[in-house]
């Protein structure tokens, strides 16, 4: 199956190369021809583009003739355009830092073109070089600058690829969820526009926030999605196919499928092979060295790590220096050669820490430029305070020449006031939408907390009034002596069952509350999870609430870290509920396994399941959901919600799965201790 993806993708790569050379052998017939400075250097700057699918090399070849005449003859739209071409080919080959420079210097002369299409590109693009340098920061900010320039033009997709850049930066700070709802919006705009290279994007940025997430099958469905919309549009000219593919591959190695995850790094490297990019070479390298180095192939994952460690140094690759660092630190801690594990472990550390400053570099070198700029601009503020001078001793020459000293003058401070009040302006629009962005928010956490008020007096007024008055009642016959001997053992049972009701929704109550009002204080620590399932399951057992087998698969010695407390509480809430749900005979069994540096727990029942719709309100802290369970038993709804916040609390997530009559299980994740 793989083998026939490879030829498929090949062919269909061929495809894209013939017609491409069809198009160069027509642009090179021309450049021999007799052209004027400016055709010559469109012609370069054409030839380099159509060369990026076939042979980057030549790529940088002709775009820095172009960079050389427009250079020489002075010509700004064509160092504009250089310059940016320069920069998209040094950001392919890795070497970001040069790319940043030509991006700034770009940016800076499509200012003084007030070419704002340029701008918007050249700040999209120095957000994502900075972006790599793991600065993200800088590069939202610069993000924010594209995002505002498409809206002032209002450019629908100069505003989708903005936001689709802000997602990839909230992306790599792990903030999944903002990153998606990102990622919404720009689908939003590119579905109304018809942008259907956007929706390729995408789902490329959906699926690896899906695997680093480790929902793994929803990675790969949305990276299957990005590849065949890439494809399709013939998009791997823009090196997006070859960057799904290594995605796809990382998650099949995340997966334990190493057949798989070498198979797609293979079709990813015929396709960079094809255009000779040393830079993505590398990279796949590095990715099916970390292959071979989990099949424990030592010999072949070392030759490739340093093959790829090569590349990085020649290209100024530091992101992907650092990686092979770290790698080949891990290969010869497993060879059991600590004293080689060491070195490339401090190799690897020093890199990570000078990233910074080598970012700050490429700051100071925008600065520069910047301030190279302003140099210019005084120089040129002040020839004409000279100029004005000389005018003034020369007035009496003519009423004319002082006429238009005058004029020129006053041009000058209105064109500066426009400036200045345009910049004003700017600033203050910017946080008048800081400001109601953040009354927003507030409003909505108001409703919220509003809502949470309003549930929390439902349950005093109601659940938990309904089981005191229950228990009052039982009293009273009791006390009466109106409760026939055979009746009161029924009675007893039911007023055991009316207080262990009470009892849980007391606890729950206060635990929620404190939580509300954020009294209690985490205390991680480490412990044994599989005697904390033991001790929940006999301490659930002695209350003789169902005949239902309880099953413990958790591993000995299987340790987490987090607050005992809650933890134990969860798991406790967590049974409860299977129990609940669950008819007599039938089981609950708690496992765990361990993911990344996580250990995901899961709690699983034969109960009667949950429908859909259920499923989506279940922890939500404001629709309080609740029903009977197999033996008529109460529930408040605090339960799961409390299960939610804790979890939290604690670094983790919690989920589930669940089919009507097959039984539930909820997932939640705790840190390894």
């Amino acid at each position: 199956m793989q083998r026939k993806s490879i030829v498929f993708t090949l062919f269909f790569f061929a495809s894209i190369v013939l017609a491409k050379a069809q198009n160069i052998d027509s642009l090179e017939s021309k450049l021999r021809s007799g052209l004027n400075d400016s055709l010559r250097l469109r012609t370069l700057l054409r030839l380099a583009n159509a060369y990026r699918a076939i042979d980057l090399k030549k790529s940088f070849e002709f775009a820095e003739k172009a960079t050389h005449i427009a250079d020489e003859k002075n010509l700004l739209w064509g160092k504009a355009a250089s310059y940016f071409t320069l920069a998209r080919f040094h950001s392919l080959s890795g070497d970001f830092r040069s790319s940043a420079k030509y991006n700034d210097l770009a940016l800076n002369i499509s200012f003084q073109l007030r070419d704002t299409s340029r701008m918007t590109s050249c700040y999209n693009n120095l957000g994502l070089n900075y972006s790599n340098f793991g600065k993200y920061d800088e590069a939202y900010f610069y993000f924010t600058q594209s995002y505002q320039l498409a809206i002032a033009k209002k450019d629908s997709a100069g505003m989708a690829v903005a936001l689709h850049n802000m997602a990839s930066v909230f992306k790599e700070l792990g903030q999944y969820d903002r990153a998606l709802d990102y990622l919404r919006h720009t689908q939003k705009i590119s579905d109304g526009i018809k942008d259907y290279e956007g929706k390729a994007y995408n789902f490329d940025e959906i699926g690896d926030i899906y695997r680093r997430r480790g929902q793994y099958d929803s990675a790969l469905k949305a990276l299957r999605v990005s590849l065949k919309v890439a494809r399709e549009l013939k998009l791997n000219a823009n090196d997006l196919e070859t960057e799904t593919l290594s995605k796809i591959a990382k998650t099949f190695l995340a997966k334990n499928d190493n057949a798989n995850a070498l198979a797609y790094y293979d079709t990813a490297y015929a396709l960079y092979k094809k255009t000779d990019n040393q830079f993505g070479l590398a990279q796949v390298d590095l990715g099916r060295a970390k292959v071979y180095l989990k099949e424990r192939k030592f010999g072949q994952a070392l030759k490739l790590m340093e093959g790829s460690a090569a590349t990085a140094r020649q290209t100024n690759s530091w992101s992907l220096e650092i990686e092979c660092y770290e790698n080949l630190a891990a290969l010869y801690e497993q060879q059991g050669d600590l004293k080689k594990s060491l070195s490339f472990y401090k190799q690897y550390k020093q890199l990570e820490d000078s990233l910074f400053s080598q970012g700050m570099q490429a700051k100071l070198l925008q600065d520069q430029v910047r301030f190279e700029t302003a140099s210019k601009e005084d120089q040129i503020k002040t020839l004409t305070k000279l100029e004005e001078m000389r005018k003034d001793e020369l007035k009496k020459q003519g009423l004319v020449r002082n006429i238009l000293v005058v004029a020129v003058a006053l041009t000058v401070i209105l064109l500066f006031n426009v400036y200045r009040s345009g910049q004003r302006r700017i600033r203050i629009n910017k946080l008048l939408m800081e400001h109601q962005e953040e009354v927003k928010k507030r409003s909505k956490e108001l409703e919220q907390l509003n809502e949470v008020k309003d549930k929390f007096f439902s349950i005093i007024s109601h659940d938990l009034r309904s089981p005191m008055n229950a228990l009052s009642g039982i009293l009273d016959l009791m006390d009466s002596d109106r409760i026939k001997p055979e009746e009161f053992s029924r009675l007893n049972k039911e007023l055991r069952k009316q207080f262990d009701h009470t009892k849980t929704l007391i606890n729950n109550l206060l635990d929620w509350a404190l939580l509300q009002m954020d009294k209690l204080k985490l205390q991680p620590d480490k412990f044994d999870l599989q005697k904390l399932v033991d001790e929940n399951f006999r301490l659930l057992s002695s209350l003789h609430l169902k005949q239902v087998n309880t099953v413990n698969q958790i591993a000995p010695q299987t340790f987490g870290f987090g607050d005992l407390n809650m933890v134990n509480l969860v798991l406790r809430n967590l049974i409860l509920n299977g129990i609940k749900f669950t008819e007599n005979g039938g089981s609950i069994e708690v496992a765990s396994r361990e993911v990344g540096n996580e250990l995901v727990v899961s709690v699983k029942d034969t109960g009667i399941g949950i429908s859909p719709d259920v499923q989506k309100i279940l922890f939500n802290k404001t629709a309080g959901y609740t029903t009977r369970g197999t033996a008529n038993e109460k529930g408040t709804g605090l339960g799961l919600i409390l299960c939610k916040e804790f979890v939290e609390k604690n670094g983790g997530r919690i989920w589930l799965e669940s089919q009507m009559g097959k039984g539930s299980t909820f997932y939640f994740t705790i840190k390894k201790g």
